[in-house]
């Protein structure tokens, strides 16, 4: 509240200028981001509050938006509810998480024939206060589903520029990776190397939890049985099973199935295995030492894809 007041004018009539809003905090979906880790250590934030209006109806300074650059795919949950806010899906987009609250008006708005100096103004309004729950589900066109160890990672650092950790133990993989698998010039997709599934993930054993809603987010699920093992069927089955517990929507998803290591067997044993192996799938025997089989699974992929049926 102000009231002018000069030299040649000792009584003058009201002047306050308007408060401003405070600072929103901001959610930006960032295309070149995969990860939260840059939230791990950083998990507070707080806007600053808007100026206060002054004479000669000046209005307050606004104060600065508080900006998270967030992945493409990032999900944001209410800490307490557990209920989805929204989720960030569109690039480049800025999602308003928290608004910040909107500033009073100057007393010079509440001026009138019958009140000529008003002596008041209107205060601003609260921020708003929250906790929150960001989950990441990347957005990719084919995710890799296999038990640990069963050549995902090998695969993905074949036929893409992507440089995962491999190694001959389970759960090399701990965070996934993303590579993009080219097709021709001017045509690629996007392959998503999820840690490995092991029976009763979605119960919460092993990493299941932590990493099966990234497939959610999958246009395409890759299944990769080993054949080391003389029964890929049932891991297959144990795959399948795995995601419908977590989520029977998984399962509408297109599917292919990747049997790898083939190069550790010969056509005999090949025969025997497509024998067992579901038929309502279509398979391929690859091997990303050789590189046997890896032109049959990429075209195999992106003609998948490409169906829109």
């Amino acid at each position: 509240m102000h009231l002018a007041r000069s030299k040649y004018i000792p009584k003058g009539g009201p002047d306050g200028g308007d408060g401003a809003r405070g600072g929103h905090i901001i959610l930006r979906a960032n295309p070149q981001m995969w990860t939260l880790l840059h939230l791990k250590y950083n998990r507070h934030f707080f806007a600053e509050h808007g100026g206060a209006g002054s004479g000669n109806n000046k209005t307050g300074k606004q104060a600065e938006d508080i900006i998270i650059d967030v992945p493409l795919g990032t999900v944001v949950k209410n800490a307490d509810t557990q209920e989805v806010v929204f989720e960030v899906l569109e690039p480049g987009k800025d999602y308003i998480l928290l608004k910040g609250g909107r500033g009073g008006l100057g007393n010079t708005h509440f001026k009138s024939a019958t009140n000529q100096t008003p002596r008041y103004a209107q205060p601003g309004e609260d921020e708003q206060e929250g906790e929150f729950i960001l989950e990441l589900k990347l957005l990719a066109d084919v995710g890799l589903v296999g038990f640990p160890n069963v050549g995902k990672s090998t695969l993905l650092s074949t036929i893409s520029a992507a440089k995962p950790k491999i190694a001959n133990y389970a759960f090399t993989t701990l965070e996934p990776n993303l590579g993009i698998v080219k097709i021709s010039d001017i045509e690629s997709f996007v392959m998503a190397d999820i840690p490995g599934i092991i029976e009763k993930a979605s119960e919460g054993k092993g990493l299941g939890l932590r990493f099966l809603r990234h497939i959610e987010r999958n246009s395409i699920l890759l299944f990769m049985v080993s054949a080391e093992h003389l029964q890929p069927q049932k891991e297959y089955a144990i795959l399948l099973n795995e995601l419908k517990q977590y989520n029977p929507e998984l399962l509408a998803k297109k599917r292919l199935l990747a049997v790898t290591k083939s190069d550790l067997i010969d056509n005999d044993l090949e025969t025997e295995l497509r024998a067992v192996l579901p038929d309502d799938i279509p398979t391929v025997f690859i091997s990303s030492y050789k590189k046997t089989g890896l032109a049959k699974l990429k075209h195999l992929l992106w003609e998948q894809l490409n169906r829109f049926d």
